[in-house]
């Protein structure tokens, strides 16, 4: 959550009603869905304050009012690992909800295995481990690659991987920390007879 100031332009026909109203729902729709430079994708806005009485332009009839308001930022980091929702899959890989915006995680990117790819079923499955992943299982991915595309902010590409310990689907976790401890061998003891 951030705090933000900007200047909304307020149009003539909401003049006479309730300001602060009219300047709440002007900055839902101006600014939700949006990429702040500095900040990142704005998710939510709220507690918009109005800041002085704002100013009429000449010719214009409309109010530009200097505003104040917390938004919740979604910034997704390079390397940042973070939890999502399986939303499509693809010859390719799989698309993953991680917060407001969707990324990929390419094929190459699931798991250290050959990847059997089943489009008609939306289902990726390993193909010795037997690991699947399908439609809404829940994932930890880590971000790997991004492209923010500040003009239309559903455009950007983001990329995932989940080749790495404690990545993936929670149930993979345990399976392999299984596997680690069965490969850990405990030296023989050999005993020796003494002889007298």
């Amino acid at each position: 959550m951030v705090e933000l100031t900007n200047i909304i332009r307020i149009p003539p026909e909401h003049i006479g009603e309730d300001l602060d109203f009219a300047a709440d729902n002007i900055v839902k729709a101006t600014f939700e869905g949006k990429i702040d430079k500095e900040n990142g994708f704005i998710v939510l806005t709220k507690d918009v304050k109005r800041l002085g009485e704002g100013r009429i332009i000449h010719g214009d009839g409309a109010v530009y009012q200097e505003v104040k308001f917390n938004a919740l930022i979604f910034k997704p980091l390079l390397h940042e690992v973070i939890d999502g929702i399986i939303c499509e899959v693809s010859d390719f890989g799989a698309f993953c909800h991680i917060g407001p915006l969707d990324a990929l995680i390419h094929k190459s990117q699931i798991m250290d295995d050959h990847i059997l790819i089943d489009t008609e079923n939306k289902r990726l499955t390993g193909k010795k481990t037997k690991y699947s992943l399908g439609l809404g299982d829940k994932v930890r991915t880590r971000i790997i690659a991004v492209s923010i595309n500040e003009v239309n902010p559903r455009e950007s590409k983001i990329g995932l991987t989940m080749r790495q310990p404690a990545l993936g689907k929670e149930e993979w976790w345990s399976q392999d920390g299984n596997k680690e401890k069965k490969q850990v061998k405990k030296p023989e003891k050999k005993f020796e007879e003494k002889k007298e």
